[in-house]
């Protein structure tokens, strides 16, 4: 689901601490050295501290393969990286690589570089033949693919996370929570006895998840359709019984104090070791090994997860962590020779994501790539797997056992592929009424999913503005793109 993607990006670029780590930087292509090609790689996040000692370990590692190659990494930070990769796209920037940002849109305005036959046929087929073809699936427009994805949580589910301080505390069963109504008793429970800390812990971002709808435009707009199949109807959310039954609950939990007051405008974060929240909505999927990640992010805590989401292999999914080459790169093919090492060189991603063997990590087990992390592995130190390269290449700690790893694998083969996946529908004719819509969901939209407002009449009052916006376009030519995409599978 396309909600998803916020909080995807949010949890795990704070929880994969099993897999992680965080990402400032100029622009422009260059050659260094004799017969030296510089491909210039942007990512969102700070440089790691450690940034000089990897990149010239995992340089020497991909000029094994390609000699001709540097590899140059710039980092801009979070909060900077949306508006300046905007300015990137739009005034044709001759980028190499880039952490991608509204992919459907980009490609269809012809931004990036078409990888179609490298991917197939050229310098990186071994790379495209090991990504689950899931992905490739979510990221074909029009019979060309614009984007390599990073190759790890195909699917996820939205889960209720749970402070593990609270539940021994009071003694609390949570294995029975499928659904945010089955959470109410123990949000109670911590309102009444703990005052100072935030029961559900949520923000001005948070999205309430319906158990399968996708977003086709995605969720800056209130439009799904069931990842199911079952329903090919485009719909408002906000006019689904499923999320209305809900939206009542969360207006309840508001009422009554189990939501923080101020959280339709609260950037407020809840950091994940700290008794500061007892529920909090996560995105787990198949290679956070159960709640691996979040005992990681948290120092420990063992933290645990009921899901209220069902798992598919989504539109959304597949678009989390894409890397793309501008259509006005010089160097093309030196940038999807990088993308290929980053997926089927375990050594040059290992070195990238886990930081200097001996300082950051050493082996347990080198034959089954069994690691354990050593006192310098730290906040600063290491960079973001699910935003990188192949995860399954990648070494894990020694507590992720054979069974854990089975169960990976086995999950992924199991999940269904969503109904949606593959649908790109193409908004050139619906620009206009879609800028209106935006504006006025963004107004809305933070009042209804925080409980802050009373669902009915707030709707009503939504539904007539979207209206004047143009809403009844929208579906009307996004349904008809659906049809035709459903009657092609």
């Amino acid at each position: 689901m396309k909600q998803w993607r916020k909080v995807l990006i949010a949890g795990m670029a704070a929880s994969m601490a099993l897999i992680l780590g965080a990402c400032g930087g100029g622009s422009g292509n260059s050659s260094t050295g004799a017969n030296k090609v510089t491909v210039s790689m942007y990512m969102p996040g700070d440089q790691t501290k450690n940034y000089k000692e990897v990149i010239t370990a995992a340089n020497k590692q991909l000029q094994k393969k390609y000699p001709n190659i540097q590899l140059d990494m710039k980092f801009i930070g979070w909060g900077d990286y949306g508006q300046k990769y905007s300015v990137m796209v739009t005034s044709g920037d001759s980028y190499d690589l880039a952490f991608v940002q509204q992919y459907p849109t980009n490609a269809q305005k012809g931004a990036y570089a078409d990888m179609t036959d490298y991917l197939k046929n050229g310098v990186a087929k071994k790379a495209y033949e090991a990504v689950d073809p899931a992905y490739w699936k979510g990221l074909t427009i029009k019979n060309k693919i614009y984007a390599f994805p990073v190759n790890a949580n195909v699917f996820a589910q939205n889960a209720l996370a749970f402070n593990p301080t609270f539940i021994k505390k009071y003694n609390l069963d949570v294995s029975k929570v499928h659904s945010y109504a089955d959470a109410t008793e123990l949000l109670a429970t911590i309102k009444k006895n703990e005052p100072n800390v935030a029961p559900f812990g949520i923000g001005k971002d948070f999205k309430l998840s319906d158990k399968a709808l996708e977003y086709p435009l995605t969720n800056n707009f209130p439009l799904v359709v069931d990842s199911s199949g079952k329903d090919t109807k485009i719909h408002n959310i906000y006019d689904l019984p499923e999320t209305q039954k809900n939206l009542a609950v969360l207006h309840e939990w508001y009422e009554k104090g189990y939501l923080p007051k101020d959280a339709a405008t609260s950037t407020t974060g809840y950091d994940y070791a700290e008794d500061t929240w007892f529920m909090r909505q996560e995105t787990v999927g198949p290679f956070d090994y159960g709640n691996t990640a979040l005992k990681n992010a948290s120092g420990g805590k063992d933290i645990q997860y009921q899901p209220i989401t069902d798992p598919y292999k989504s539109e959304a999914q597949s678009q989390v962590a894409l890397w793309a080459i501008s259509k006005s790169s010089k160097h093309k093919k030196e940038a999807m020779q990088v993308l290929n090492a980053l997926n089927t060189d375990p050594k040059l991603l290992n070195t990238i994501v886990w930081g200097i063997q001996g300082k950051q990590w050493k082996f347990t087990d080198e034959k089954k790539g069994k690691i354990e992390t050593l006192k310098d592995y730290k906040p600063g130190y290491f960079m973001g797997a699910w935003m990188m390269g192949n995860n399954a290449i990648l070494y894990t700690q020694n507590t992720v056992t054979d069974a854990m790893i089975k169960t990976r694998d086995d999950s992924i083969k199991a999940a269904k592929e969503s109904a949606m996946l593959g649908f790109n529908p193409d908004t050139t004719s619906i620009k206009t009424e879609l800028s209106n819509i935006a504006n006025v969901y963004s107004k809305y939209g933070p009042l209804l999913d925080t409980g802050t407002a009373d669902p009915i009449p707030t709707i009503k009052k939504m539904d007539a503005e979207l209206k004047t916006a143009g809403i009844d376009k929208v579906i009307s030519n996004v349904q008809k793109q659906y049809d035709e995409f459903l009657a092609k599978k």
